[in-house]
């Protein structure tokens, strides 16, 4: 196999890689002080007993935890309380989301769920998170005299391009009539100021 190829080979088996791991992450975007929705369904439609969302890191945060048909909120973690609740409380067709209100930046990181559904003959626990969230909370962009700046900037720049345009016609005309000769260099020089003096009013 030639150097070229092989290269061509590595690369494209990396990409794959590299989507088979980012593949099962959906991101979530939001503004400090939003409420955000972090969306997640059961693989099926069985009685569904335990949802647990957490942030896994250093030491894993638990953000919401449900279980024997109510809100355990002795075992979720206190920078989440009174801010973490269901979407869809009966959980209809598997809904597990759960809707964080006033994101701060803290709360970026990546969020996972996990679900216990019975079935008629067992209990089945879901080692792998059913869905993996990545919630990023960034402060709002630049306003007040930022934005000022920004339209003073932008209006600086149209009114030179169009100035420059004015400068370049009244140019223009004046070689123009220059070259006819059909004008004396006095009345040519006359025109010249009259066409600057007419744009610029």
């Amino acid at each position: 196999m030639r150097e070229a190829d092989l290269t061509s080979l590595t690369w494209t088996l990396l990409f794959f890689c590299f989507l088979g791991f980012t593949s099962g992450e959906e991101e979530v975007k939001a503004k400090p002080g939003e409420t955000v929705t972090l969306p997640c369904k059961a693989p099926n439609n069985n009685i569904i007993t335990v949802v647990e969302w957490s942030r896994p890191g250093r030491e894993t945060q638990c953000a919401f935890l449900y279980r024997e048909g109510r809100i355990d909120a002795d075992s979720q973690n206190p920078i989440f309380k009174d801010r973490v609740d269901q979407q869809d409380k009966p959980m209809k067709d598997g809904d597990v989301s759960v809707i964080l209100k006033n994101v701060m930046i803290n709360d970026t990181g990546t969020y996972e769920c996990r679900v216990v559904q019975t079935t008629t003959n067992r209990t089945e626990r879901d080692v792998e998170p059913i869905c993996i969230i990545y919630l990023s909370v960034s402060p709002p962009g630049p306003g007040g005299s930022g934005g000022l700046i920004t339209g003073l900037i932008v209006g600086l720049i149209v009114g030179l391009s169009v100035s420059t345009v004015i400068l370049v016609g009244g140019v223009l005309i004046y070689r123009k009539t220059a070259k006819s000769g059909s004008m004396s260099p006095l009345s040519q020089t006359t025109f010249f100021v009259k066409y600057l003096r007419a744009f610029s009013k």
